[in-house]
């Protein structure tokens, strides 16, 4: 879907482009036809086969909340009393190495972040809070982790949405033994209620969302390029919106409001990271309405300052490159039903397009489906760009929610078809986290988040919230499976150096600790 070439240049993979970019039409399966019938808790298919999938694509469980807390020797997070929202596996992140998936929690409270190791099949829980948060008390505690981003830095990112103070915590050794892990709450990141939370490549660039019903999007830029801790922070404005900034996207005051087109990036801080608004923009507080409350998150009421343009519960984000070669931030406005694509055009310039909603046609030249795009929450890309879009469904609903593939046939960031790609049946679930594995082109993970049978108070030994792999290898377009195995060695070629920094780090990590076992110090 989205151009390459930009990037494959600088690598010397320009001669591959043309046979990359000819992928980009079509999907390399046959779409489904009709959305999942949801199933009872801890059924059969929850525990073997949770998701309906084309002919060819193979899924297979790589862990789930019942096999680690039967192993004495794994470990995972329940916050105590919370139900089936104990654990909430949510948007995940593969190292660079292609080793360790991370998993956030996103529970009400107690949240943290947990270890998959592929190659031993474990999973530990890194860190988590106190659980005071419950009563209030969130010195200690964390709530609602819903991203986790790996980082340029070889760390990993979480933050706060819908419970917590809005805080990024960065876990600094994230391979070291769990006994030693290191983690700080990164101050640069502008407090706000956070999902899509996504590094540029060109090593100083943040974008983030803030996920309200009049909610904005941000843009940190670094000083210095890897170093994420002092920067500039911008919020994206529309320049035809004329609406209020504090009042939600579909109030009277905004519902005919124009929010794509030419656009702007307008500072809230200066470079040094010093705030331009009255507003503290990294001022911890609640997810709250400002216009009914004092304490509300810094980064929501210094948007408002400044003109922000409110979407509708912006959620996920995706970076990309689109055929005339400018970057492009994609991201999910659930309340809308819409994917947005923003075009960056320079350093304070972007214009902003919509790429896809429920009005997008489906399954153009396939058979029709039944299905219809519902609450759009997270996105995924694969190597060779095409974007994914993943539902925030079923929950309580009985029919199953749907993962998409975004058809865009010219790479203008406007997609032609929405093509159903997956669809979970898991009762009271919702699909979460699906990314690829940045060194074997063909597989994905998604989680299943929250469903009924994490509860094991109605669910005794329910399977509880799982991490399932997918592959794509046997997917009926063979030509299209093999151009994307070939896009996957060519960016594996151009992010060769940052895995071997990431796996060095890895080594330091996990050998440092071998040393200070056996009382070796940390000067051998």
């Amino acid at each position: 879907m989205l151009s390459k070439c930009s990037s494959l240049a600088a690598a010397g993979a320009l001669v591959f482009c043309a046979s990359a970019a000819s992928a980009q039409t079509a999907p390399y399966f046959t779409p489904l036809t009709e959305s999942a019938p949801v199933v009872e808790a801890n059924a059969e298919e929850e525990v073997f086969a949770p998701w309906v999938v084309p002919a060819g694509i193979s899924q297979v469980n790589l862990t789930s909340m019942q096999e680690i807390e039967g192993d004495p020797e794994q470990s995972v997070s329940r916050a105590e009393g919370a139900g089936n929202v104990a654990s909430m596996w949510d948007m995940t992140a593969y190292d660079a190495t292609g080793r360790f998936v991370f998993i956030p929690h996103e529970s009400p409270y107690s949240g943290g972040l947990s270890r998959y190791d592929r190659w031993t099949d474990e999973t530990q829980l890194l860190w988590n809070g106190d659980g005071e948060g419950v009563n209030g008390d969130w010195s200690n505690d964390f709530g609602a982790f819903d991203p986790a981003t790996f980082t340029p830095n070889c760390t990993v990112w979480v933050a706060e949405e819908w419970t917590g103070e809005g805080r990024v915590i960065e876990t600094l050794n994230p391979y070291a033994p769990v006994d030693q892990i290191k983690t700080r709450e990164v101050q640069s990141i502008a407090n706000v209620s956070h999902e899509g939370l996504r590094f540029s490549d060109d090593g100083r660039t943040v974008y983030y969302v803030d996920e309200w019903r009049s909610g904005s999007i941000y843009k940190f830029v670094a000083r210095k390029k890897g170093d994420y801790t002092k920067g500039q922070t911008f919020v994206l404005v529309v320049n035809a919106f004329d609406g209020n900034p504090a009042d939600n996207y579909n109030d009277e005051s905004n519902v005919d409001q124009v929010r794509t087109g030419r656009a702007k990036w307008v500072p809230i801080t200066t470079r040094r990271g010093k705030p331009l608004t009255e507003a503290d923009p990294f001022r911890n507080g609640p997810t709250n309405d400002p216009r009914e409350n004092d304490d509300t998150r810094g980064g929501r009421i210094a948007a408002d300052e400044v003109n922000g343009t409110p979407f509708g519960r912006p959620e996920d984000m995706e970076i990309g490159r689109l055929a005339n070669g400018k970057e492009v931030v994609f991201f999910a406005a659930t309340s809308e039903n819409t994917i947005y694509a923003i075009e960056i055009r320079g350093k304070r310039r972007a214009f902003v397009r919509a790429m896809a909603s429920g009005d997008t046609p489906t399954n153009v030249g396939f058979a029709p489906t039944t299905g219809v795009l519902n609450s759009p929450d997270n996105l995924a890309q694969d190597a060779l760009g095409n974007i994914y879009i993943i539902e925030d469904a079923p929950n309580g609903s009985d029919t199953g929610g749907d993962i998409w593939f975004v058809r865009d046939e010219d790479d203008d960031g406007v997609a032609e078809s929405l093509d159903h790609f997956l669809s979970i049946r898991v009762a009271g679930s919702e699909a979460t986290g699906m990314i690829f594995n940045p060194l074997n082109p063909t597989q994905f993970v998604v989680a299943v988040q929250h469903p009924a049978s994490t509860d094991l108070d109605n669910v005794p030994d329910g399977f509880g919230d799982a991490l399932w792999q997918f592959d794509v290898t046997g997917a009926e377009n063979r030509g299209l499976v093999w151009q994307l195995k070939w896009a996957g060695l060519q960016q594996r070629w151009q992010n060769r150096k940052q895995t071997a920094k990431c796996r060095l780090a890895a080594f330091q990590q996990r050998w440092g600790a071998f040393h200070e076992s056996f009382g070796f110090g940390e000067d051998l």
